[in-house]
């Protein structure tokens, strides 16, 4: 990081921002394009240790490159505020963002899918303890990142 007096460093400020956001940007690599995709996220966390949960269909392209198990990029913002000055060259603004890289892959384990989605739902909604029929979890991709890399930024001022 090159402005390393913004880096966030203390993990519960970093959780709490993660838990506060409600889109993720995923970049994988298709066929030497990069492919961007915004997706709503739920995740957990492991002796410290990332895992990012989202759905979608099974079928298209994240589907299709998340069966190879690439190497992803995400990408999450918020708190942004605009700082105006006089000057154009002036103006700044406030914002955290949180970068980071991992694997992509899908969750087949039926388990696995019901607590991933229970994620995304308490990150959606701050409820959980949700049930699925065993037909919407079948009909339903979800996806995980494992984390291998991720930081924290913020400008305040």
């Amino acid at each position: 990081m090159r402005r390393n007096e913004r880096e966030i460093t203390d993990s519960q400020a970093i959780e709490l921002f993660i838990s506060e956001q409600r889109i993720m940007r995923v970049g994988i690599i298709d066929d030497g394009e990069v492919y961007i995709v915004p997706v709503n996220y739920g995740f957990k966390t492991e002796n410290g240790e990332y895992t990012f949960y989202f759905h979608g269909a099974k079928a298209g392209r994240k589907y299709s490159l998340a069966q190879s198990k690439p190497k992803v990029g995400f990408e999450i913002d918020g708190e942004y505020t605009l700082l105006p000055a006089e000057k154009a060259c002036g103006y700044s603004a406030r914002y955290k963002s949180v970068i980071g890289n991992g694997e992509l892959s899908v969750v087949y384990d039926q388990e696995e899918k019901t607590e991933a989605l229970n994620c995304l739902m308490k990150q959606l909604t701050g409820k959980s303890g949700f049930s699925y029929e065993e037909k919407t979890l079948s009909n339903t991709a979800v996806f995980k990142i494992k984390v291998e890399k991720l930081s924290c930024k913020a400008k305040e001022r």
